[in-house]
C-alpha cells in the first residue's frame, strides 16, 4: 500500500472514530443544568407531571433540572422551540396527549411530532374526570344530559385550549350523547380549571392531576371517569362507559422528548434514572396522588406508542368533525 493510501485510510478511520464520538455520552452528564420544557401553563397535568420528575432527577444529578413553562396554542410553541433546540441533552421536554393530536388539528404545524425527535421515556398514564361545578344541580352524567339537553347552547364547558385533551374529550362526550354544549378554551389546564372553580363554566373534562386536588377539597364534583375500567383513586366513581356510552375511553399519558439526534448514550442515560425514579414508592405514591399510574420502558417502546396515538386521534378527530385550524 503506497503512502499517500495509508495516510487516507487513517484519515478516514480518524473522522469515523470523531463522528462516533460525537454520537455517544460525554463521561459525564449533566454537566450544567438541563432544561425541562413544560409546553403549558402551570398548574396543569403535564406541569405536575413534569415537575415531579425533574425534582426527583434534581435529586439523582449534581445539577439541577428546570422546569421552564411555555404554553399557548395547544402546547406548540413550546414544543416548537424543543424542536429547535441544541441535540445536546441539556433541553427535554414533558408532553402529554395533546403530541399526538396536533399533528392533526393544525394544518401549518412547524415540526413533525415524531421526525423531529428523540423518544426518551413514557412516564406515566392517567385518565381524565368529568367534574362540574358544585352549584350545577347534575349529581351524575345521565342528569347533566339531561339538564344539556333541557337548555340546549347554555351549558358552557373549559378546556387547556383548542385541541387539547380535555377539549377532544369533551367534544367526543358531546357527540355520543348528543348534546349542544358550548366550548370555552383556556391557556392551559390550571386557567381552565380556575375557570371552573369560579363558575364561569358549568363542567369540564379535566385531567386527573388536575382534577384530584379539587376534589379532594369539594370544590369540584366528578360525575364520571373517562378510563375502561374504575380507578383505585375514586372507586366509586363510575366510568362513562358504564353511564351509558360503551367504549368511551380518552386516558392520558406523559412522556419525555429530546430535540431529534440527541445523542443516543445520553437519551438512554434519562430513559435508566427516570426508569429507576419510577420505580421508587416515593415517585410512584406522588404520581398516584395525582391520578397518574406510572409506565417506563425503552425510548424505542415510547417511539411506537407515540406513532399509534397520533393515528389513533387522526381517526378521533375525523370521526368529531373537528376542522384543522
Amino acid at each position: 500500500m503506497r503512502v499517500s493510501t495509508v495516510v487516507f485510510v487513517c484519515l478516514l478511520v480518524a473522522v469515523a472514530r470523531a463522528a462516533g464520538a460525537a454520537e455517544r455520552a460525554p463521561a459525564a452528564y449533566p454537566t450544567k443544568p438541563v432544561r425541562m420544557v413544560v409546553p403549558f401553563a402551570p398548574g396543569g397535568g403535564t406541569d405536575i407531571v413534569g415537575r415531579i420528575v425533574a425534582q426527583k432527577l434534581s435529586d439523582a444529578w449534581p445539577y439541577s433540572v428546570v422546569v421552564d413553562n411555555r404554553p399557548g396554542a395547544g402546547s406548540t410553541i413550546g414544543t416548537e422551540i424543543v424542536s429547535r433546540s441544541t441535540p445536546d441533552g441539556y433541553t427535554l421536554e414533558t408532553v402529554s396527549m395533546s403530541h399526538s393530536i396536533n399533528v392533526s388539528l393544525y394544518r401549518n404545524l412547524k415540526y413533525h411530532p415524531v421526525k423531529d425527535f428523540s423518544t426518551v421515556i413514557l412516564i406515566a398514564t392517567a385518565p381524565n374526570v368529568l367534574v362540574v361545578n358544585p352549584s350545577v344541580p347534575a349529581r351524575s352524567l345521565k342528569e347533566l344530559i339531561a339538564l344539556a339537553k333541557a337548555q340546549p347552547g347554555k351549558l358552557n364547558f373549559s378546556s387547556s385550549g383548542n385541541g387539547g385533551v380535555s377539549h377532544l374529550s369533551a367534544e367526543l362526550l358531546r357527540i355520543v350523547a348528543g348534546i349542544n354544549v358550548v366550548h370555552v378554551p383556556y391557556k392551559g389546564a390550571g386557567p381552565a380549571m380556575t375557570a371552573l372553580l369560579g363558575g364561569e363554566v358549568q363542567f369540564m373534562m379535566a385531567t386527573a392531576p388536575v382534577a384530584l386536588t379539587q376534589m379532594k377539597a369539594n370544590r369540584v364534583r366528578p360525575l364520571a371517569i373517562s378510563s375502561s375500567k374504575r380507578s383505585s383513586l375514586a372507586p366509586n366513581l363510575p366510568t362513562i362507559a358504564e353511564s351509558g356510552f360503551p367504549g368511551f375511553q380518552t386516558d392520558t399519558w406523559y412522556g419525555i422528548l429530546a430535540p431529534a439526534r440527541t445523542p443516543a448514550a445520553i437519551v438512554m442515560r434519562v430513559n435508566a434514572d427516570v426508569g429507576r425514579i419510577l420505580e421508587s414508592p416515593e415517585t410512584r405514591r406522588l404520581l398516584e396522588q395525582q391520578g397518574a399510574h406510572p409506565a417506563g420502558g425503552s425510548p424505542q417502546a415510547f417511539r411506537e406508542f407515540l406513532v399509534s396515538e397520533i393515528e389513533k386521534w387522526r381517526k378521533a378527530i375525523e370521526a368529531a368533525g373537528v376542522k384543522p385550524i
